[in-house]
C-alpha cells in the first residue's frame, strides 16, 4: 500500500502540474487575444481612413479634369469665332496701275501728266487747257444702287513706279458755279488693266462702285492722295489724303472753280492681312486624351481602393469572429 501511495502521488502532482500549465497557456492566449485585436483594429482603421482620403483626392482630381475638358472645348470654340489678324508686308518696285474713276459732272479735265520724284513744275496758266498725257477712258453706266440714274465716269490710269515716286497730277475746271462748296467725286479700284480687258465695262464699274468706297476732293485746294495697297481676301485700297491750300490769284470771277489733285503711292510695301485661327485642333485632342487618360486612371484607382477597403473590412470581421469563437 505504501508503495502504491508512493507511486500515485507523483502522478497526481504531474497531472496537476499539467493542468496548471494548460490553464496558464490558455490564460496567456486570452490576454493576447484581447490585446492583439485592438492593435489590428487601430491599423485597419488608419488604413481605411487613408484610403478614404486618397479616394476623395482622386475624386477631386477627376472634377478638375472634367472642368479642364469643358474649359478647353470652350476656349477652342471662342478661338474659332474670333481669329487673330496677321499682317505681312511685301516690298515691290512696280505696282499694278490702279484705276481712278472721276465723276466730274459739269467740270472739265484741263490737264493730266505723270511726274517723278515728287517734283511738279509750277503751272504757267492755271485754269487754261494743257496737255493730257494720261491714258483715259470715258464710260456711262447706270447707278448700281438705284438702277435708274445714268452716271458718267472718266477713268484714268494711275501711277505704277513707286521707286521713282511716280505721281499723276490732274487739273479740273468748273465754270460758273454758284455753290459755296464744290467737289468732285472719285473712286479707286485695283487694276486699270482689268478694266481695259473687261468686255462689260459698265458692269465692271457697277461692281467696283458696289465694292469700294467713294471719295471727294474740293475746289480751291491741291489734294494729295497717297495710296497704300492692302490685300485681305480680295484686293482693297486704303488711302491717306493730305490737303494743300491753293491761293487763287486770278483776276477772273471767283465763281470759276479750279480743282487740283495728285495721286501717288505711299510706300513700296503691299500689306497682306490674313485671319489666323490660333486654336490648334491637334493640341486640343492631345490635351483631351491626357485628361481622359487621367480620368480613367483615377476611376480605376478609386475602384481598386473601394475593393481593398471592402477586403480589409471582411478580413477584420473574420479575425474578430475567430477570436470570439476561440474565447468562447
Amino acid at each position: 500500500m505504501c508503495s502504491i501511495g508512493f507511486t500515485t502521488r507523483p502522478v497526481f502532482a504531474v497531472v496537476r502540474n499539467k493542468h496548471q500549465t494548460l490553464l496558464l497557456q490558455l490564460k496567456g492566449r486570452v490576454e493576447l487575444g484581447t490585446t492583439a485585436p485592438s492593435l489590428r483594429f487601430s491599423k485597419t482603421c488608419l488604413k481605411n481612413v487613408f484610403s478614404v482620403i486618397l479616394l476623395f483626392i482622386y475624386l477631386l482630381l477627376m472634377a478638375v479634369a472634367v472642368f479642364l475638358v469643358y474649359q478647353t472645348i470652350s476656349d477652342f470654340r471662342e478661338k474659332l469665332k474670333h481669329p487673330v489678324m496677321s499682317v505681312s508686308y511685301k516690298e515691290v518696285s512696280l505696282y499694278d496701275a490702279p484705276g481712278i474713276a472721276f465723276y466730274p459732272g459739269k467740270a472739265k479735265l484741263l490737264s493730266c501728266k505723270h511726274h517723278y520724284y515728287d517734283h511738279i513744275p509750277p503751272l504757267v496758266n492755271p485754269g487754261q487747257p494743257g496737255d493730257i498725257e494720261c491714258t483715259t477712258q470715258r464710260i456711262n453706266y447706270t447707278d448700281p444702287f438705284t438702277n435708274q440714274t445714268m452716271k458718267y465716269a472718266l477713268v484714268v490710269q494711275g501711277p505704277r513706279d513707286v521707286k521713282k515716286k511716280e505721281l499723276v497730277f490732274l487739273q479740273f475746271y468748273l465754270n460758273g458755279t454758284d455753290q459755296d462748296f464744290s467737289a468732285i467725286d472719285y473712286l479707286l479700284f485695283s487694276s486699270f488693266q482689268e478694266f481695259i480687258n473687261s468686255p462689260e465695262k459698265a458692269e465692271f464699274m457697277k461692281d467696283c462702285e458696289s465694292s469700294y468706297s467713294g471719295w471727294k476732293f474740293s475746289g480751291g485746294f491741291r489734294t494729295w492722295v497717297k495710296m497704300s495697297l492692302q490685300v485681305q481676301n480680295e484686293n482693297g485700297r486704303e488711302m491717306e489724303t493730305s490737303v494743300v491750300n491753293y491761293i487763287d490769284q486770278r483776276t477772273k470771277p471767283r465763281s470759276d472753280q479750279l480743282f487740283f489733285v495728285v495721286f501717288e503711292w505711299k510706300d513700296p510695301f503691299i500689306q497682306t492681312v490674313q485671319d489666323i485661327i490660333t486654336a490648334n485642333p491637334w493640341n486640343m485632342i492631345a490635351l483631351l486624351c491626357g485628361i481622359f487618360l487621367a480620368l480613367f486612371k483615377a476611376a480605376d484607382f478609386a475602384k481598386l481602393s473601394v475593393k481593398w477597403m471592402i477586403k480589409i473590412r471582411k478580413r477584420h470581421l473574420k479575425r474578430s469572429r475567430q477570436v470570439m469563437n476561440h474565447i468562447n
